[in-house]
């Protein structure tokens, strides 16, 4: 699927502004709560989102030494410290303020922070019981991506597999196991979070939660 960036962006901000909807509809209880990130709570995870358009070339230099050139385990490290900075109001107030910001980490291609903040709009609401929209165009967007980008992981955990949803007009993968399920759980497997592999059907969806994560208990 080719969208340009500027589209890209349109539905970045706009997920992004959702999620701060989001955020602010929480109880106090629901912030230290786990995530499907095994690293993060809830304030953790806004942490990281508040952090995304905030991050540069500096920061990533400084967080790889610390974290010994370890992506995954600078990332947790840097959303940590930032949760223990602020409060979840001023988190909430920084996803805002930097809802529509084109800057993203060095590497990233436009539709990452895309990808990242609606996988982690999934990672804040499921264990919480809570259900969370995922548009179909973004979101088809966003899992072609992820299913050719060698960063996320999906090209190995979805080989030989064929995705299919059932509540769009979308096929990705290619591969003789066939996986069948909604668009948004479809992304969470791809992703490695075994929270999806629930709603899907196919020989597909063995194969690929062989190397997700277990599922959150809600």
């Amino acid at each position: 699927m080719d969208v340009d960036e500027g589209k890209i962006l349109a539905w970045t901000e706009a997920e992004r502004l959702s999620v701060a909807d989001l955020l602010d509809d929480l109880d106090e209880q629901d912030w230290p709560a786990a995530t499907l990130c095994p690293k993060w709570t809830v304030h953790q995870l806004a942490a990281h989102l508040a952090l995304s358009p905030r991050t540069g070339l500096k920061d990533t230099i400084i967080g790889a030494i610390k974290a010994r050139g370890d992506w995954d385990r600078m990332t947790a490290d840097q959303a940590i410290e930032h949760a223990t900075r602020f409060s979840p109001a001023e988190l909430v107030a920084q996803i805002r303020e930097d809802a529509g910001s084109a800057h993203r980490s060095p590497g990233a291609k436009p539709i990452d922070p895309l990808a990242d903040v609606l996988i982690h709009g999934q990672d804040i609401v499921r264990p919480l019981g809570r259900t969370r929209p995922m548009p179909e165009q973004p979101a088809i967007a966003a899992i072609d991506h992820i299913l050719a980008s060698p960063f996320w992981g999906a090209r190995k955990r979805c080989k030989g597999v064929t995705m299919i949803a059932t509540d769009a007009g979308w096929t990705g993968g290619t591969g003789p196991d066939e996986v069948r399920g909604p668009l948004a759980d479809l992304l969470l497997a791809a992703t490695g979070r075994g929270a999806g592999l629930a709603a899907l059907t196919g020989p597909g969806a063995k194969r690929i939660g062989a190397h997700c994560n277990p599922p959150v208990e809600v």
